[in-house]
């Protein structure tokens, strides 16, 4: 689609607008059920993180973006000049103000040292979610006080207890109880995150999506909603492997305290990182345009 010139691709009118409409069904899909819910005030444990502690609203997520490196030809364009990082371009058109977004997104060189770090690191499997065990260990109160703990509190400080915790990222870990942190191979902080974080690591990989909003416009929505889409999948083994009973919403458990539940999740740990690897790569892609452009 579109014509390419060089390292551009130019998109008419009436392909940009179906790439458009085509992005808004896709996501329009993805929330209406968490829309239905914040209407009527319901709660949800697995799938309302994605839009709490990834605070990217619902209406942003449906806007729809080229990237760089894509620009828009036709006089619809030109409503996006009313849009931040948007400029006019030569012949008409118009695209993504690449100095203007480097210049006030300084997150860009972190996140391109960060993705870079990660992709260039084996994965390691077998941490078996036990970050979401950690975080409710030796304690009363528990994050999703709605859902009762499967193996109630003394079972689920056992599961804790008989394994080896290896969290290395820091957005997971910095939510440990107190008596759990010792108990950690690692100590991950902020500034050692591009040092510690590897493509194995659920969160690291959940994270793609973060990184792919906070670089918007720049990224194409398309990829962002990959990256949501691969978030949302791994919120749910997340979920599915903690200490949380939520068969009543639809979850059977992955039983990581037994041999079986293992398996099962470095299976799925291991596909997700095949999968993060490839929108890893798109999203560097970005960043290298970025710097190009």
């Amino acid at each position: 689609m579109g014509t390419t010139t060089g390292a551009v691709t130019a998109l008419a009118e009436p392909e940009w607008r179906e790439r458009a409409r085509g992005h808004e069904r896709r996501v329009d899909a993805l929330v209406a059920d968490h829309l239905r819910r914040r209407r009527e005030g319901e709660r949800h444990p697995v799938e309302d993180f994605l839009f709490t502690y990834y605070n990217l609203k619902p209406s942003q997520l449906r806007r729809w973006h080229p990237g760089v490196g894509t620009v828009l030809l036709g006089e619809g364009a030109r409503a996006r000049l009313d849009e931040r990082f948007y400029t006019a371009l030569p012949d008409g058109a118009v695209g993504l103000d690449a100095d203007a977004f480097r210049t006030a997104r300084r997150v860009v060189g972190f996140v391109e040292r960060l993705l870079s770090a990660v992709a260039d690191r084996p994965a390691h499997l077998g941490c078996f979610g036990l970050h979401e065990w950690a975080m409710v260990y030796r304690t009363d109160e528990v994050r999703h006080g709605q859902v009762p703990l499967r193996l109630g509190h003394e079972g689920t400080d056992r599961v804790v207890e008989s394994h080896r915790i290896q969290c290395s990222h820091f957005d997971a870990f910095r939510f440990f109880t107190g008596p759990a942190r010792p108990l950690n191979t690692l100590r991950p902080t902020r500034e050692a995150q591009v040092d510690l974080d590897q493509p194995g690591c659920l969160h690291a990989n959940m994270d793609l999506y973060k990184w792919a909003y906070k670089l918007t416009p720049a990224v194409p929505s398309e990829l962002v909603v990959d990256c949501f889409e691969l978030s949302r999948d791994i919120r749910v083994l997340d979920m599915r492997a903690s200490p949380y009973d939520l068969v009543a919403w639809g979850y059977e458990p992955v039983r990581i305290e037994t041999a079986e539940g293992k398996a099962e999740y470095m299976a799925a740990q291991r596909g997700f990182a095949e999968r993060g690897a490839v929108l890893r790569r798109r999203l560097l892609d970005v960043c290298a345009a970025l710097r190009a452009a």
